[in-house]
């Protein structure tokens, strides 16, 4: 079986201990919740993923959604599941108060994500994606788009989903071909067919609000012609009452390889009713909210995958008897020992337990310089903010999937045989995480986005809202005696990022392929040192709080920590030599010898 309580302890540590209270303070300010009542908040969370959506996961996965003329069922229990979801507000929880929502932060809604994530992936993208929907016509919508939409997507009364991938084209969304005719009376005719669409069509709200990139008679070739519409599936009144379906319609879904409760559909637009989000050949701007928004969402996923993979490893490791420890029986009374004695289980469960408390931390700190660039009033501060999040976002969204994915592969290695059977749920798991190292860009496209826009970008001002922060860490704590087996191990690590990053930087100028062939082994490079400072952030907290410990939280963060440090960190030494020894050996590779119809001459031996 699938095994998760949600990891309140953790969260509560990061809100508490790691993340800087007067800047949470500062969020708060124009709220009625103190920072005490957003434990509460998540304890709500936990007790409704855990009731509601985990009992459903393998249920939804076995079942799947059905599609027959053109609508779309979602599993049995997911339409009570998600009434009762929006009913208790966790929807609107940190969305603009002006329309509806909460105005919590956002750092708590990333820990209430993951808890949806872990307990019910597939479900989790419905929500997620609407809240993704919400913030892009916020944003760039006009008041009056803004005023109708908005806080029937605060309810959850309504849904939202993003149309940009086409059968032709993938990221190249310059190909894009739906049209979008002008209709002289502020409206446009949206034609054209769209894959890919999460939550395109279903049964689990009254309308479903599409955004969508169409380009418009005459306009510019490729990105530049590429406006964003908004395509409600039922065109509403001007009160917010429903009126006349729209000229749309879901012509399939596909057959998936996981997340099959969440439906992933066909879109075809015939003359369907639409309206200008942002400007006119602005759309990409006012999608990559959107698209920025969901990257992050998917790193958040895959730590819920990572977390719920972590747990039902561990329980199986602790409850499955097989072999004697090497150092003599440590259960003499039963017939074998629990898996968790073997060296090589303890080590993998370490690596996940490393890993997702790494990543979260990580995911929290981003989550509330997002926060901070929303209410600073400071603009060097705000700037930095911003400039922190635009640069961790493909590093979260990457380095978060592959792990989400590992983490699942390691949960069936633990359980073995029966891993790969149904009835445990964790192969269920390997399949619904593979899909996040793909979507809103694969994961090699988020690499050339750290590569070839974010190190570049204003002159490499992204890169010192990180480098700056850690070398004045480490600078502070260089004699700090606690952190003997943390600060040497970061300094290293981070020393090697800085020299990698100046040769691929120099590199890239003269030869592009330079800069993008190792862009892959850059991004976990930068993740696993941005992981490391969180460690070592979190030893230092750990040590200062040990001695007030009765239940071993810090001790155990400690320990998990010189794992991390000693056992995965080091991976980074691997990745400078191959970055540094350049991409000539995979780019130069003459195609041909890709070809499997060589023939091969043998001549007996004489």
């Amino acid at each position: 079986m699938q095994v998760f309580n949600s990891p309140l302890n953790d969260m509560k540590f990061l809100l508490k201990d790691f993340l800087n209270s007067e800047h949470l303070e500062l969020i708060l300010e124009n709220n009625d919740f103190e920072i005490s009542d957003l434990n509460l908040v998540l304890e709500q969370a936990s007790g409704f993923c855990e009731n509601n959506l985990l009992p459903i996961n393998q249920s939804g996965d076995s079942e799947g959604c059905k599609f027959e003329n053109g609508q779309v069922s979602t599993p049995s229990g997911f339409k009570e599941a998600y009434k009762e979801f929006i009913g208790n507000g966790w929807l609107g929880m940190t969305l603009a108060k002006e329309y509806g929502g909460q105005g919590l932060p956002g750092v708590l809604g990333t820990f209430v994500n993951e808890i949806v994530s872990s307990s019910n992936m597939s479900f989790g993208n419905f929500p997620g994606l609407t809240t993704n929907a919400f913030e892009a016509i916020e944003k760039s919508g006009s008041d009056k788009l803004k005023n109708l939409y908005l806080p029937k997507l605060a309810t959850g009364e309504w849904t939202g989903t993003m149309n940009l991938t086409e059968p032709q084209c993938g990221t190249d969304l310059g190909l894009c071909k739906t049209m979008a005719q002008p209709q002289g009376n502020g409206s446009y005719k949206i034609t054209g067919t769209k894959i890919f669409i999460t939550a395109g069509e279903h049964d689990l709200s009254e309308n479903i609000i599409h955004l969508v990139l169409a380009r418009t008679p005459n306009a510019p070739i490729g990105v530049k012609g590429i406006s964003l519409f908004l395509v409600p599936k039922i065109i509403p009144k001007s009160d917010g009452k429903l009126g006349k379906k729209n000229n749309l319609e879901c012509g399939s879904i596909e057959d998936k390889m996981g997340i099959k409760a969440s439906p992933t559909c066909v879109m075809h637009y015939n003359e369907a009713k639409g309206w200008l989000v942002g400007e006119l050949y602005k759309g990409m701007d006012a999608m990559f909210v959107m698209m920025n928004g969901a990257r992050l969402m998917v790193g958040v996923q895959s730590l819920g995958m990572a977390e719920v993979a972590y747990q039902s490893a561990l329980y199986y490791a602790r409850d499955r008897l097989q072999g004697r420890s090497l150092h003599g029986a440590k259960n003499p009374k039963k017939p074998a020992d629990p898996i968790i004695v073997h060296p090589d289980v303890k080590k993998n469960l370490l690596k996940l337990k490393s890993l997702t408390e790494g990543v979260r931390g990580l995911v929290a700190l981003t989550a509330l310089q997002l926060d901070l660039a929303r209410v600073e009033k400071d603009k060097f501060k705000k700037q930095m903010a911003e400039d922190w999040v635009a640069l961790l976002t493909p590093i979260i969204k990457a380095y978060g999937s592959d792990i989400g994915s590992e983490a699942a592969n390691l949960a069936v290695q633990i359980y073995g045989g029966h891993g790969y059977i149904k009835e445990h749920g964790v192969e269920q798991l390997v399949r619904d995480a593979r899909i996040t190292q793909l979507y809103e860009g694969t994961n090699g496209i988020q690499a050339l986005d750290l590569v070839g826009r974010k190190l570049p970008m204003h002159n490499g001002r992204l890169l010192r809202s990180f480098f700056h922060v850690v070398k004045g860490y480490i600078e502070k704590n260089t004699s700090n005696s606690n952190l003997s087996d943390f600060i040497p191990a970061l300094m290293k690590s981070f020393g090697r990022l800085q020299q990698v990053t100046t040769v691929i930087a120099s590199k890239g100028l003269s030869d592009p392929d330079e800069g993008a062939g190792p862009a892959t082994d850059y991004l976990k490079m930068f993740a696993l040192t941005a992981v490391a400072y969180v460690w070592t952030r979190f030893a230092e907290i750990s040590y200062k709080k040990q001695n007030d410990d009765p239940t071993g939280f810090y001790k155990a963060k400690i320990e998990t920590g010189k794992f991390y440090m000693n056992k995965l960190l080091p991976e980074t030494g691997y990745l400078m030599s191959s970055i540094m020894s350049g991409a000539k050996i995979y780019t130069e590779y003459n195609e041909a010898y890709f070809d499997t119809s060589f023939s091969y001459e043998f001549n007996e031996w004489n």
